[in-house]
């Protein structure tokens, strides 16, 4: 199986290369793989991230940083890329990562790319559009990385924004419920609008968009297929409810 991460901090997986079971792997085949999203950004001073249109502290993935990254690691449009092998965007709102779907993604012929946020996370249209699967590694883990990087966050000055670690997934301030979707800078992006609440300019309209938004995650429950306007339209899913990626 071929690994591939796509991330902002490419380094921090050098340690993940040299633990036994990983070399075993590749000994036998396998291969892991990491990506730079800074190398292949379209943007000047090798930008990656954007401002969140509505407002808000933290900083937002653009989907065309990685649209030109996954179009230089595999040579083709991202939305045909995943025709071809499983894309998983790593979010809170995604299928709460377990045995059972470990199982099945080992399964995988073609390999796995894994798609990191960080700060506030992905413009939601690299979910919709890039992704297969939205996957979450849960509320908490016991990981000693994961964990002291979630612990980091919560220390005062660790932050660029005192209000960063306010509004997170799971958060009191989000009243346990899953983040609302993000977007930034292109407002328009392959015919892709940002909802146009988040460019009213009216705080509390888009604060109301947002809520409703997280407490509709909330209520659906995780799920690992990110919405695709176009595929869903020829194909319509059913549901259980509330459509927990739902942007309008």
């Amino acid at each position: 199986m071929e690994l591939d991460v796509v991330t902002l901090f490419p380094q921090w997986f050098d340690w993940f290369v040299t633990q036994r079971h990983v070399r075993n792997a590749t000994a036998h085949g396998h291969a892991v793989r990491t990506f730079d999203l800074r190398a292949t950004t379209p943007l000047s001073g090798g930008q990656v991230d954007d401002t969140p249109y509505g407002g808000g502290a933290g900083m937002v993935l653009r989907v065309d940083v990685m649209d030109h990254a996954l179009r230089s690691i595999y040579g083709c449009d991202p939305r045909e890329l995943r025709m071809r092998r499983r894309v998983i965007a790593l979010t809170p709102g995604g299928r709460l990562l377990d045995d059972r779907l470990v199982d099945e993604l080992a399964a995988e012929r073609e390999g796995l790319t894994l798609l990191c946020g960080r700060y506030e996370g992905f413009d939601e249209r690299i979910v919709q559009h890039f992704a297969t699967d939205a996957i979450s590694v849960g509320r908490f883990v016991l990981a000693a990385m994961v964990v002291m990087d979630a612990v980091m966050r919560k220390l005062p000055g660790a932050l660029g924004h005192e209000d960063s670690a306010v509004e997170e997934s799971f958060s009191a301030a989000l009243g346990g419920d899953p983040e609302y979707p993000h977007y930034t800078r292109p407002a328009e992006y392959r015919g892709w609008r940002v909802p146009d609440v988040l460019l009213s300019g009216n705080h509390a309209e888009i604060g109301n968009w947002r809520r409703a938004r997280s407490r509709e995650r909330g209520v659906a429950g995780p799920s690992a297929r990110p919405p695709d306007p176009q595929r869903d339209s020829a194909r319509p899913r059913p549901t259980a409810g509330p459509d927990p990626f739902r942007t309008s």
